[in-house]
């Protein structure tokens, strides 16, 4: 696979609250493509940042409805994949890519 393949899997990082909590368990939470599976979240965090992945989970934050200037929008489905790595292993975010 290639490194675009890879940015089309792995959307961003997602920098919440809740991310910076659990990367004290070695975790790290990305925002990755609806169609995603997780071994394939796996292979393109190993093939982007060279580290090794212990585990991948996934979840699909659905939509709400917000107003915005008196309208209503609803926001889109967001899936987020929570990467364990291996012990000894680390990747820092934050610091850009």
């Amino acid at each position: 696979m290639s490194k675009e393949h890879f940015y089309n899997i792995i959307r961003s990082p997602a920098i919440t609250e809740k991310g910076t909590l659990v990367s004290e368990h070695n975790q790290i939470v990305f925002n990755v493509a609806r169609d995603a599976t997780k071994p394939a979240i796996k292979k393109a965090i190993e093939g982007l940042f060279g580290v090794k992945v212990k585990s991948v989970n996934t979840l699909v934050r659905k939509g709400k409805q917000r107003r915005f200037k008196g309208q209503l929008a609803r926001l889109s489905d967001i899936k987020r994949a929570y990467v364990t790595l291996e012990e000894g292993q680390r990747l820092d975010v934050t610091t850009g890519l």
